[in-house]
């Protein structure tokens, strides 16, 4: 963030350095920037600021009342947009936008910063929204930034101020206020190494209002963002329709010889060309590989007789879709593929049904588990011997099948939810047993989304292949 934190004029992604970029790729016109931007201002409103198409306002608006609801009397809660990530000397990846920002803006740009104040003195105070304002230096080097009916249109927020009146305001507000809801990645499976934007700004914050009252900001989201709207199933099944495309064509181009990375690229061309992108890094597992959960470097030729483990996912409009299928290599299974194939097909149905609200998840997974020691046994990979010496909380299915049966999935591909807490209607949750078998050189897993209902779960990938029949007599079809 620099010296002057967030209480000064200072740039923050590290895309543009004024003279330092004139220096080394030399001076810039004054004429050249004049036109571009008068260009720019002429074309703006044909100008993408998202690849997706426009999601109406109406849905962050929703969000942004169902937290207003929950804080407390007298508070101002803040959103700031993720840091621009860097890669080496002075490159940097595209930013990935923050997902409660986005939840509760629609907004994808870097460096903004969004206040709600419930109880504001004045109402037109109550949400503001604060953007990097646009200028001919950034419509030289970065493209198209919001303008303020840009953000309204987007946002459904009426007060749009640019980033240098955010100290002001901000002030003003807080000593409005007796508490303050500030955020930070409250993910109990995530690994903080490097200081985020939403952290450096908490340690600014408390040293300018050392006496006012702190609350976490992502507890009470954690309470709103599993429930999923209508819009927001929406665009997971857009996410979820891509996917398929994606799958499709990828079960077109395996075949024996080719690269992992080849079958990737499939999916990579379906995703792109419908304004989608990876929700995650693929794994696309070839033969002994598929045994890896978290297989990623995608880079081995596939063999007669192996299996290819795919597990990935479109997300499109910011939210993700997770798909996995096993495939054969040579387009038929062999016996004993097939076998353990059905084997966690039964325990996928099964478990899409089983959850159901009211349930904890860790109920769902025992039983997954239990059901998971009944398929192995008739697999012969475990014995009733086994069954016996197993730890009460730690079946004899776990060799085989060692991980989680499914997550929350929305804006994050491991979603947020209060842990813990009980499946509710309006939940979308992956399911995706698997069995591994790394002495037999081949694991299977199966995945789709489900969306939570009270009277009967829909899948929404029951449009994607998953019956070992279909599969064979599409790859027949190449």
């Amino acid at each position: 963030m620099g010296s002057r934190g967030f209480w000064g004029a200072e740039r923050g992604s590290g895309l543009i350095r004024n003279a330092e970029v004139s220096d080394e790729r030399g001076e810039v016109s004054e004429e050249l920037m004049k036109e571009v931007w008068a260009q720019r201002a002429r074309c703006a409103i044909n100008l993408p600021t998202m690849r997706h198409q426009p999601i109406p306002s109406s849905l962050f608006v929703a969000n942004r009342q169902r937290l207003a609801a929950k804080l407390a009397p007298n508070s101002v809660a803040v959103v700031n947009a993720n840091d621009t990530p860097p890669t080496n000397a002075d490159g940097t990846l595209v930013m990935w936008p923050n997902s409660d920002l986005f939840y509760l803006s629609g907004i994808e740009q870097e460096e903004s910063i969004l206040l709600i104040v419930p109880n504001a003195q004045d109402e037109k105070l109550r949400e503001i929204l604060f953007l990097r304002e646009p200028n001919e230096h950034l419509a030289l080097w970065e493209g198209h930034k919001h303008s303020k009916e840009e953000a309204r249109k987007i946002s459904g927020i009426q007060e749009i101020k640019w980033l240098s009146d955010f100290p002001v305001f901000f002030r003003m507000l807080m000593c409005e206020s007796d508490t303050a809801y500030l955020n930070s990645n409250e993910h109990r499976r995530a690994v903080v190494d490097v200081q985020s934007r939403d952290a450096r700004f908490v340690e600014d914050c408390q040293k300018q209002y050392p006496l006012h009252r702190y609350e976490r900001l992502a507890r009470v989201l954690h309470e709103l963002r599993p429930v999923k709207s209508k819009a927001e199933v929406d665009l997971i099944k857009k996410g979820c329709d891509i996917t398929r495309k994606g799958f499709l064509r990828a079960l077109k181009k395996t075949k024996p010889g080719v690269y992992e990375h080849e079958v990737e690229a499939e999916f990579a061309y379906e995703f792109v060309r419908n304004r989608a992108k990876f929700a995650y890094s693929p794994i696309v597992a070839g033969g002994a590989n598929s045994c890896c959960l978290h297989y990623l470097v995608n880079d081995q030729k596939v063999k007669k007789g192996d299996v290819l483990l795919l597990d990935v996912g479109a997300m499109y409009g910011n939210y993700a879709s997770d798909m996995t299928r096993t495939i054969p290599v040579s387009g038929k299974f062999t016996r004993r593929q097939k076998q353990v194939y059905n084997a966690v097909l039964r325990v996928f149905r099964a478990m899409c049904d089983a959850a159901v609200p009211g349930k904890l998840p860790k109920d769902w997974q025992r039983e997954c588990e239990e059901m998971m020691v009944e398929e192995q046994l008739k697999l012969g990979l475990i014995t009733q011997k086994d069954v016996r010496k197993a730890k009460p909380r730690h079946l004899a299915s776990k060799k085989y099948f060692p991980h989680g049966l499914g997550h929350p999935i929305g804006l994050d591909v491991h979603d947020v939810a209060c842990v813990p807490s009980a499946f509710a209607e309006g939940w979308v949750m992956t399911v995706e047993p698997g069995i591994y078998i790394p002495e037999e050189g081949f694991g299977i897993r199966l995945e789709n989304d489900i969306l939570i209902k009270k009277n009967g779960n829909v899948d929404l990938m029951s449009h994607i292949p998953i019956e070992a029949d279909e599969i064979e007599d599409r790859m027949k079809r190449k």
